[in-house]
């Protein structure tokens, strides 16, 4: 297949990396090539199986403006632009285009996730708290991970309201820390991510299996279907 990867940051570079050993071709496309989407023509996207982008908040919806407006397969690693959701999934359907978005694609943290709910449903009557912490570079904060994860324990007790404690420090590729407290004991869920590795291979995993659908998933819906 052929990808075109928007982003030349850290994640961006790897996502290509990791595109070329699952034997797809790539084009890369960084943000000075790309003011306002301008380089996402409709002649331009037509020859890319999918679009995977890993860029900012701001111009990830630009992007995705033009990308499903024209019908293009887009997967969406870039969080902090989920004000727009509904408008993405409108746009999405209208044009029948296709539309992955997550905020975290590493099938590690899915499974903190499930594990996550299990013990919300398991403890009605602990204090929930987490504590995320990224490199310093790191556009948005709380980070989106974090946000899914306050989600899930507030869905699994809507008594819970969980707070979360963001720290930026150095290049930390990801560390996610839930805390269930009460009275007599503490239990901690952790997942750090060692490099973004996983993140890569999850979103090209992704661009895998959404090249030719068209509708809107979250990536926690179909993870469970890339083995």
């Amino acid at each position: 297949m052929l990808f075109l990867v928007l982003g030349r940051g850290k994640t961006g570079s790897l996502v290509a990396d990791v595109a070329h050993e699952h034997g797809h071709s790539v084009r890369v496309v960084g943000e000075e090539e790309n003011r306002n989407a301008s380089a996402l023509t409709a002649p331009v996207l037509a020859g890319f199986d999918v679009v995977i982008d890993f860029t900012t908040p701001e111009a990830a919806v630009s992007n995705m403006r033009a990308c499903l407006a024209n019908g293009a397969r887009m997967v969406v690693g870039t969080t902090g632009w989920y004000q727009h959701l509904a408008d993405m999934r409108d746009l999405a359907k209208r044009k029948g285009a296709a539309l992955l978005y997550g905020t975290n694609f590493s099938l590690g943290i899915q499974a903190l996730l499930r594990m996550t709910r299990e013990l919300a449903v398991t403890l009605p009557h602990y204090e929930f708290g987490i504590t995320e912490t990224h490199h310093a570079t790191k556009k948005d904060a709380p980070s989106g991970t974090a946000l899914s994860i306050k989600q899930v324990l507030e869905n699994a007790d809507p008594s819970l309201a969980v707070e979360i404690t963001s720290k930026r420090e150095g290049d930390a590729a990801g560390v996610h820390v839930i805390e269930a407290r009460s009275a007599y004991d503490r239990i901690e869920l952790k997942h750090e991510a060692f490099s973004r590795r996983p993140f890569a291979e999850g979103a090209i995993r992704a661009a895998e299996w959404i090249a030719g659908k068209t509708g809107v998933w979250e990536f926690s819906e179909i993870a469970g279907k890339l083995g």
